[in-house]
């Protein structure tokens, strides 16, 4: 504890070093992708969700677009998350697949 400095945990030679993200992302076949369907918050309506891939911005955009274009839906990203509109599991689960990425159906 320093004095009237207040309480520290710890010293700033002890402090936790923070765990640095990896600069590259693991390859596709290595992500934990969830695809789910949910039409909680959103006024009844269903949408399909798609997390857990780990791409730069400009990679996201392009595959939630390529998504959008295969389904025939509109949606957007949101975050690291991908959201498209109505109920759309099984072809994303398809279009996910040709892509190489191996994509797993959550939810009921």
């Amino acid at each position: 504890m320093a004095r009237n400095r207040g309480w520290q945990e710890f010293t700033p030679d002890q402090a936790p070093q923070l765990q640095q993200r990896p600069a590259t992302p693991p390859p596709p076949g290595q992500q934990q992708v969830r695809v789910q369907r949910s039409s909680r918050g959103r006024g009844g309506k269903t949408v399909t969700i798609i997390t857990g891939l780990t791409l730069p911005s400009e990679q996201l955009n392009t595959l939630a677009k390529a998504l959008k274009v295969a389904t025939g839906t509109g949606g957007s990203v949101q975050g690291d998350t991908i959201v498209l509109q109505g109920d759309r599991v099984t072809a994303v689960l398809e279009q996910l697949a040709r892509r190489g990425v191996q994509a797993k159906r959550s939810g009921g």
